[in-house]
């Protein structure tokens, strides 16, 4: 192993777990009046799911909003078309290529929380199976497509930081997608949901929102859901808007379990079609 090799694997051993969530993207970390879960409190009646502290569940629900009325855009700085879904913007760039779109937004956001817990546990798979990890990408390990085919290729090894992120990201976001995520977490009953998890459609098309906050009624039982997307093409990744039910907000309820499906404001899920990552 070289020199930087060492120095890469050295930094990833050495960072510590911070005791309250950060956003490694921003320049500087958001005040609490800027967090979604102030922006957005739990429905009448209701209390938000207890979430363990340093998990991506804490995480998802402190994430930096843009002003309230921010309107998503595209990549290339063009309105998005459905402006009407929108509940809030997160304060997160799409990126100035059409790549980080609803699948992506789903890594880029959990490899963003990694990053500030453990660079040791980014990997993704690819669509073709390829597993791509962070930490090799650091070490000079990179991979090459050709036709159906991904080959491991060599790069300069480099020390860690979140342009190494952004870099690594890029391809992942190119060649990855609702199909490979859909393989990526493990299927649970939407009963039993819990932020962080993930309605995934894997497929051509396919999309994916993430399951940002999750709010009980302790009378009834019956759950509700903040939500997060991005689309194509790729855009801000915003919070729903309950365009269905407008006196919920931005929130969500869980279908019964009759119910066969999950409509969200641009995507109908089954209702088999939520997962979990392992934490």
């Amino acid at each position: 192993m070289t020199y930087p090799e060492i120095a890469a694997f050295t930094l990833l051993a050495l960072l510590p777990t911070p005791a309250t969530p950060t956003y490694p993207w921003l320049a500087r970390q958001p005040q609490p009046a800027e967090c979604l879960h102030r922006r957005f409190v739990a429905p009448a009646g209701c209390q938000r799911q207890a979430v363990r502290p340093g998990s991506w569940g804490e995480w998802l629900r402190g994430l930096p909003l843009r002003p309230a009325g921010t309107p998503a855009r595209l990549y290339d700085g063009r309105l998005k078309d459905n402006q009407a879904v929108v509940a809030a913007v997160v304060d997160i760039a799409p990126g100035t290529r059409d790549l980080q779109q609803c699948a992506d937004a789903v890594i880029r956001l959990r490899a963003e929380y990694l990053f500030s817990q453990n660079p040791n546990r980014i990997h993704f798979h690819l669509t073709t199976g390829y597993d791509t990890w962070f930490s090799d990408y650091l070490a000079g390990h990179t991979f090459q497509v050709h036709g159906e085919e991904v080959k491991a290729a060599a790069k300069p090894a480099e020390a860690i930081t979140h342009a190494a992120l952004e870099r690594y990201l890029l391809p992942v976001f190119g060649y990855a997608g609702t199909r490979s995520l859909s393989r990526e977490v493990r299927p649970v009953p939407l009963a039993e949901v819990q932020p962080g998890d993930v309605l995934v459609h894997g497929g051509r098309p396919g999309h994916a929102v993430l399951v940002v906050d999750v709010a009980e009624n302790s009378q009834t039982g019956r759950r509700y859901l903040l939500l997060a997307q991005s689309y194509m093409p790729a855009q801000s990744i915003h919070l729903l808007r309950n365009v269905a039910q407008p006196k919920l907000g931005a929130w969500f309820a869980v279908p019964s379990p009759a119910q066969a499906e999950f409509e969200t404001p641009e995507w109908t899920f089954a209702s088999t079609e939520l997962g979990r990552f392992e934490d």
